[in-house]
């Protein structure tokens, strides 16, 4: 086996996955006696291609997507949203949130929001403090999420800061599931699931189906590709657009397409040494995916009972 035979296996087949999936949010919205689909836009390519396929399986008329901003939202992610929203014809709706997480001071878990500067210089101090951190604690900013260790204190309330605005979001998208009966369904795709980068009872997570939880990252780039959705999209870096100044794969440390074929192989039961020989890579960034997926069990598990660790 070699890179290039992962790589190929990785492929998928787009229009029976299309299909597939269609048809999976189709008779998902039958199946629960759902008059329609709710879902959170956020002008990323996961987000986008949910709410491609919901428009295609329930027609136009039947999704209601919210877009959430917020004062750290990116001005260009919200525009992507509502250009989309109109691309496809469905109902969309505005809300700023800005205001409900000031009630519970959640601005002030960030000691960086407590300086009066512009959001492109905090999007570049907060860039070059994920870089320090980095040389600090030779760790990739995502991993100091998982656990505690150096700065816990700081990250406990970094943790606190972002977390809470997508459970707010969630709460919201299911005050609207709840009045309009719509299914409510998530963009969380497998490989941010695999790695616990998404929040437990967040909009990404707590939902009624998540179509996407199939595909790994590249998988829905290519599928993306395949439907010729906008290229805007499809090509801007991916964030999670909780704080200005962080991408996913800065703060993971590493690029999807790397990562997924870490994934990929240990999923398939090859050990670390091979993978890393087949892929031509360090062993330790192996070791590395592996922890991340050890470390994130607590963000997949719904109900904690004796024996679920060991």
């Amino acid at each position: 086996m070699n890179k290039n035979v992962l790589i190929e296996e990785l492929k998928i087949d787009s229009q029976l996955t299309f299909l597939s999936l269609k048809n999976f949010i189709k008779i998902s919205c039958e199946n629960f006696n759902k008059e329609g689909i709710i879902l959170g836009l956020s002008g990323g390519i996961d987000s986008s291609l949910t709410a491609y396929l919901c428009k295609e399986a329930v027609g136009e008329k039947n999704v209601l997507a919210l877009i959430l901003p917020e004062i750290d939202s990116n001005k260009d992610n919200i525009e992507d949203a509502i250009q989309f929203a109109q691309k496809l014809n469905i109902k969309y709706k505005i809300i700023e949130i800005t205001k409900y997480l000031k009630n519970f001071s959640i601005y002030d878990f960030f000691f960086l929001n407590k300086l009066v500067i512009p959001k492109k210089i905090k999007s570049i101090i907060i860039e070059k403090l994920s870089q320090l951190y980095k040389r600090e604690t030779k760790q990739p900013p995502f991993f100091s999420t998982l656990e505690d260790g150096k700065f816990n204190k700081i990250i406990r309330k970094i943790n606190a800061y972002y977390r809470f605005k997508h459970r707010l979001r969630m709460i919201i998208l299911y005050l609207f599931a709840d009045l309009e009966n719509r299914l409510v369904v998530g963009g969380t795709n497998k490989t941010e699931y695999l790695i616990g980068f998404f929040v437990k009872y967040g909009c990404d997570d707590a939902c009624d189906i998540m179509p996407l939880l199939t595909l790994y990252k590249t998988q829905v780039r290519q599928l993306y590709e395949y439907l010729e959705l906008p290229k805007k999209i499809l090509n801007k870096k991916p964030s999670p657009d909780l704080l200005p100044g962080i991408f996913d794969e800065e703060i993971i440390g590493l690029n999807y397409e790397e990562l997924d074929l870490i994934l990929y192989s240990l999923e398939k039961g090859l050990p670390g040494s091979q993978i890393a020989e087949i892929l031509k890579i360090d062993k330790e960034k192996v070791e590395y995916v592996s922890l991340l997926v050890k470390k994130s069990n607590y963000h997949r598990y719904r109900q904690v009972k004796d024996g679920d660790y060991n």
